[in-house]
């Protein structure tokens, strides 16, 4: 079993204060846990205190089945609850809405108890019936929707919708009883209660979603297409949406919430698509709190003593390689762009301290990275050789890159951008930028069919598991990668359902290395991540997987 653990180091200079927590997160599913709920109290009185929190960028929607970038995630969060949530310290699974469970079928059913007396935000129960509707719903997403909404990710975990119902690992939902569920799968999937952490197997108010018309996008905002329900989500968790404008979002505390409620009774996520604004609105106190510092800010808060929370890698930031576009369909040329890329300078010039190389895209705490994949190395000299060997003739390459976006994965895209062009000139290739706001649909633009022959991009990990990094990815045909190779699908698939252990482990040996072998991307760094706080804020739940409530936030009285 993967171990797992936790330390806090505090390192005082002076008056300056740095606090760093590191958190591994790399257990496994254990048994079910015992039905023993988190006692439902508002603690010694209600909430009261204000909270704002400086983001990179405006959510992309609030409908977490459909979008899954990191500030969608962020708040809803804080307003949608699943089945099950994770450990802070171990990353198992532990009891949310549902308080235990039991597999049953060799892994193919599993039974869940469900927690009593819980409503959504707008008085609808919280029961069996409220489940199978979200999971019906979700299998049951039509082409056309998943079309629109590139951000759903019910396929990367099972596989298939109803529409192609044969290839899909999900099978049915069934109401047993008001308080049990029983979800029925076509094969033996072994992360599946660690999936089913993912913020988009949240549960919504099915009253909610129905009056929302959640699966009709006929809405605008921020240029995105939304449906209602994705601009005014309604779920069980301690947060409700008061308000969403072109600045902010505010989040009000639930009264009715069925577990601890914290201290903060408004919760405001306030946009800055720039390091620097939001460093500066740390310190004139505008905000308690931001997502996402660069290596620029460090020193900066170091001096003026504010706190930088560290969370361990469990991101992999990479080069994407379309092969729908001709040229980058010869192995010759694919393997050519990553002999061009140094690594070791990109990370030393643009991402904090500790961060590793990366020559595959599973993270080296996960059960399954391969000590031995194969890389290429930095070697411009043997690139060039590789291309003339390919007959490339100055074929234009066009390069995707986001502006005014910052990410775990991806701190200065600006510049991590200009210097990998820069290296891929340097070794004869003809590159073509072409930036994107983050806002005007860039997840989009790289992860459908399109002209994007090179993109910049990275994979938060939600669960710790192999399968939720090289499954979503390279586990089918995507738009992304336009990466085709039945014999890594189908060991994936095999993987999924093969019981934990070394035999399992090996089987991901295998697919990294085959992965790595044709080069469908380029994995450059496993990044680390870091927030960075003021004085007032004596603790935050920093998490590996972002799975971060801000119940959970101790704030100075």
């Amino acid at each position: 079993m993967p171990s797992s653990t936790s330390r806090r180091t505090v390192i005082k200079t002076g008056a300056v204060l740095l606090a760093l927590t590191v958190t591994s997160c790399t257990g496994g599913p254990g048994p079910a846990p015992s039905p023993t709920s988190p006692a439902a109290t508002t603690g010694a009185s209600d909430p009261s205190a204000i909270f704002n929190f400086g983001t990179a960028s405006q959510p992309l929607g609030l409908d977490p089945a459909l979008s899954n970038d990191v500030e969608s995630h962020r708040i809803t969060r804080q307003i949608l609850e699943g089945l099950v949530g994770v450990d802070q310290t171990t990353g198992k699974p532990t009891p949310l809405l549902a308080t235990e469970w039991n597999e049953s079928d060799e892994g193919r059913s599993y039974t869940f108890k469900l927690r009593s007396g819980v409503t959504f935000q707008d008085g609808t129960p919280f029961n069996a019936d409220a489940v199978c509707a979200n999971f019906n719903r979700w299998f049951a997403f039509s082409e056309g929707l998943r079309k629109q909404a590139p951000g759903s990710s019910f396929k990367g975990v099972f596989k298939a919708h109803s529409d192609e119902a044969s290839l899909s690992i999900f099978k049915s939902c069934t109401a047993l009883s008001a308080d049990s569920v029983r979800i029925d799968l076509t094969q033996r999937f072994t992360a599946f209660l660690q999936a089913l952490t993912l913020p988009a197997f949240a549960m919504a108010s099915p009253a909610a979603l129905a009056s929302g018309t959640a699966d009709i996008l006929d809405k605008t905002k921020g240029g995105q297409a939304l449906s209602a329900f994705a601009t005014n989500p309604v779920g069980t968790g301690p947060f409700s949406l008061a308000a969403w404008d072109e600045a902010s979002v505010t989040l009000v505390n639930n009264p009715k919430y069925w577990g601890e409620r914290g201290q903060i009774a408004t919760l405001k996520f306030v946009t800055y698509d720039h390091p620097q604004t939001r460093l500066q609105a740390l310190l004139d106190g505008a905000i308690d709190g931001y997502d996402a510092v660069t290596v620029g800010n460090f020193d900066q808060l170091v001096k003026r003593g504010k706190q930088i929370v560290q969370r361990d890698p469990f991101s992999v930031m990479y080069l994407g390689m379309n092969q729908e576009v001709p040229i980058l369909q010869n192995t010759r040329i694919r393997q050519a762009i990553e002999m061009a890329i140094d690594k070791d300078t990109l990370i030393r010039r643009f991402f904090i301290d500790n961060t590793a190389q990366a020559t595959q895209f599973v993270p080296p705490k996960i059960s399954g990275f391969n000590n031995n994949a194969p890389s290429l190395g930095h070697d411009p000299v043997k690139a060039k050789a590789y291309l003339t060997e390919a007959g490339y003739n100055g074929e234009e390459l066009r390069f995707y890159y986001p502006l005014n976006a910052t990410r775990p994965y991806l701190p200065t895209p600006e510049k991590v951008y200009a210097e990998i062009s820069r290296q891929l000139t340097a070794v004869g290739l003809n590159i073509k930028p072409v930036p994107v706001e983050w806002s005007d649909g860039y997840l989009q633009k790289v992860q459908s069919p399109g002209d994007h022959a090179l993109h910049l991009l990275g994979w938060n990990g939600a669960y710790s598991d192999a399968d939720n990094f090289v499954g979503p990815l390279f586990g089918e045909k995507n738009g992304e990668f336009g990466y085709q190779d039945a014999q890594v699908f189908s060991k994936i698939n095999r993987a999924r359902g093969m019981p934990e252990g070394k035999e399992r482990d090996e089987q991901y040996h295998t697919i990294n290395a085959q992965i790595a072998a044709s080069v469908p991307a380029v994995p450059i760094a496993f990044p680390i991540s870091a927030l960075a706080l003021s004085d007032r804020v004596i603790s935050y739940p920093a998490s590996p997987v972002l799975n971060e409530v801000f119940t959970k936030v101790q704030l100075k009285p």
